[in-house]
């Protein structure tokens, strides 16, 4: 047991001297992460503007006028929440409204009840989570020159937690979909550990890294959209996984930039 501390206490110095120099540029790294699936899902509707509009008033049931200003608010908001988001003004703002097209697209477009993308958006939450998280530990160390606000911190705690949480939900769904085989299942225990380590708070961070590493070549090689070319739809389909696998890393970063919060086992160990 004490040779498996030992390495483990090895192997985080070492990538803790790997990962200082990246250090300054995580946060912003992970806010641009975070927010891309809204900034490609605005640029869609724009570029794709008819055929949206045809969707919703054939299949949805969207009358002349209210789908253009749906279409347009939707637009609108993805792209002033993810600048607020990305330049770190007014977070609240910025997770509530983009929390809002969530909700909203899910209702509208009909796929609130869909299993993948239910899961997909909750981890997606998780992500929007995290970043209010990060603003209310950034707003208590700039409150009364570092003098924390004791409603801020409580907030922060719960919000980390129901961001860590909700982040690990992708693997659900990486788990029951898809054709077994033994690569998938070597990638689903590793994740699946990183994500439970995650979700309790134990070496948090670094579970984090894990499953960044993982979805990142994951993203590469089977939400390849740029190879798509026989298949409009599809294609769409795909970039919006793509994307919103993007999307989830960065909250991941943002858990490893703020840390896990009070509610975890790392927290607690400070305290023995």
């Amino acid at each position: 047991m004490d040779q498996l501390k030992n390495v483990s206490e090895q192997t985080e110095d070492a990538l803790g001297k790997l990962n200082r120099p990246l250090k300054p540029y995580i946060p912003w790294v992970a806010r641009t992460l975070l927010v891309s699936t809204f900034i490609e899902d605005a640029v869609r509707i724009v570029v794709q503007w008819q055929n949206q509009l045809y969707f919703l008033q054939a299949y949805r049931g969207f009358p002349w006028g209210i789908s253009h200003f749906f279409l347009l608010a939707n637009v609108v908001t993805m792209l002033v929440c993810s600048g607020l988001a990305i330049s770190r003004r007014q977070t609240e703002v910025a997770v509530a409204g983009l929390f809002a097209v969530i909700v909203v697209q899910g209702f509208a477009y009909g796929l609130i009840f869909d299993f993948n993308f239910f899961v997909r958006n909750l981890s997606v939450v998780g992500g929007l989570l995290m970043l209010l998280a990060e603003g209310l530990v950034a707003k208590r160390r700039n409150v009364f020159a570092g003098l924390p606000s004791m409603s801020d911190e409580d907030r922060s705690k719960y919000v980390l937690l129901g961001g860590r949480i909700l982040l690990v939900l992708l693997f659900v769904s990486f788990v029951f979909s898809g054709s077994f085989t033994v690569t998938r299942l070597v990638v689903s225990i590793i994740g699946g550990l990183s994500c439970l380590m995650v979700a309790v708070g134990f070496k948090a961070k670094w579970s984090a890294i894990v499953l960044v590493t993982i979805l990142s070549v994951f993203n590469l090689m089977v939400n390849n959209w740029w190879s798509i070319d026989f298949n409009p739809t599809h294609r769409d389909f795909v970039k919006y996984d793509f994307f919103q696998t993007l999307s989830i890393m960065g909250g991941f970063l943002l858990l490893v930039n703020v840390g896990p919060g009070g509610f975890s086992v790392d927290e607690k160990k400070k305290n023995f």
